[in-house]
C-alpha cells in the first residue's frame, strides 16, 4: 500500500502525463536550428535561408547597463553560475511541459530536474487550466526573410488563439523588467499571422520561481499591436548594427588593390 508520500507522488506523475487536446488547424513548417559560425549566434534555416533568431536580435539590441551593474554586484563567477543554474532548471522545466502538452510519460530524477517538476506543476495547475486546444509545442516560426524563433505553445487560451511561453525566474517579476519577454511574443505572432494566415489575439507569458510563486502576464489588442512596431524597430537597429560590422570587416585596401589591378588590364 502507498504511503502519503508515494500517493503525491504518484498523482503528480499523472498530472505531468495528462495531454492537451491536439487540433490540426496549422500545417506546421519545419526549420532548422544552427549556429552560425562567424558571428556564433544562432540562427535558423528555412529552405535555405538563413534567419537571425528572435533572442538574438533582442539580446543585440538591449541596454546592457543593469546586467553589468548586477554582474558588478555578484561578481563575475557567482553571476555565471546563476545564470547556468537557471538556465539548466528552465530547459527541464520545459522538458516537463512540453511532454505534459504531448501526453508523454517523462520524468528527470536529478537535482535540477526534481526542482523544476514543482514548477512546470504549478503553470499546468494554473496556468494550462484556460487552454481549451492547442496547435503546436515547440513550434519554429519565421518571417521569411526577416527573423525567425521557437515558441512553447500555440493554443486557444481563454477562447483567444494565443502564442504561450513559459519562464522560470529566481524572484518574481515587475512589468517593467521583462519588455523583451513581450517583444518576443509580438514577434512570434506577426510570424505565425504572416505564414500562417492567423489572427493570434494575445500572448501569454507564464513564469514560475523555484518556490513556486506562479506570475501570469498577457498582452492583447493595442498593447500587442503596439509590442510588433516596437519589435520592428529593434530588428532595423539588429540590421543596422550588422552592417556596421559587415563594414568594420571589410578590407578597404585589399578592395582598392584589385580596383586597380581590374583598371589596369
Amino acid at each position: 500500500m502507498m504511503d502519503e508520500k508515494d500517493l503525491k507522488e504518484y498523482e503528480d506523475n499523472i498530472k505531468l502525463v495528462s495531454s492537451l487536446k491536439k487540433s490540426n488547424k496549422y500545417n506546421y513548417l519545419e526549420g532548422k536550428q544552427i549556429t552560425d559560425e562567424e558571428s556564433g549566434s544562432r540562427v535558423y534555416d528555412f529552405n535555405g535561408s538563413r534567419l537571425p533568431s528572435v533572442t538574438t536580435i533582442l539580446s543585440a539590441t538591449k541596454n546592457q547597463q543593469f546586467l553589468k551593474d548586477w554582474k558588478a554586484k555578484v561578481g563575475e563567477a557567482e553571476a555565471e553560475r546563476i545564470k547556468n543554474l537557471s538556465s539548466k532548471r528552465g530547459t527541464a522545466m520545459h522538458k516537463f511541459l512540453e511532454s505534459h502538452i504531448q501526453g508523454v510519460g517523462y520524468d528527470d530524477l536529478t537535482g535540477i530536474g526534481q526542482a523544476a517538476k514543482p514548477m512546470a506543476q504549478k503553470i499546468i495547475e494554473v496556468g494550462l487550466t484556460p487552454v481549451s486546444e492547442y496547435y503546436g509545442s515547440e513550434i519554429m516560426l519565421h518571417y521569411p526573410g526577416l527573423y525567425a524563433g521557437s515558441t512553447d505553445l500555440v493554443c486557444m487560451h481563454n477562447d483567444m488563439e494565443s502564442i504561450v511561453d513559459f519562464k522560470q525566474s529566481n524572484r518574481p517579476k515587475k512589468e517593467e523588467w521583462i519588455q523583451d519577454y513581450f517583444l518576443q511574443i509580438a514577434a512570434y505572432a506577426m510570424a505565425h499571422d504572416y505564414v500562417y494566415k492567423s489572427q493570434i489575439k494575445q500572448g501569454v507569458i507564464m513564469v514560475c520561481t523555484p518556490d513556486l510563486y506562479y506570475q501570469e502576464f498577457k498582452i492583447q489588442g493595442a498593447d500587442l499591436r503596439s509590442y510588433k512596431h516596437q519589435f520592428l524597430k529593434r530588428l532595423d537597429e539588429y540590421n543596422e548594427l550588422m552592417n556596421d560590422e559587415k563594414l568594420k570587416d571589410f578590407d578597404v585596401e585589399g578592395f582598392k588593390a584589385q580596383f586597380e589591378k581590374r583598371k589596369s588590364k
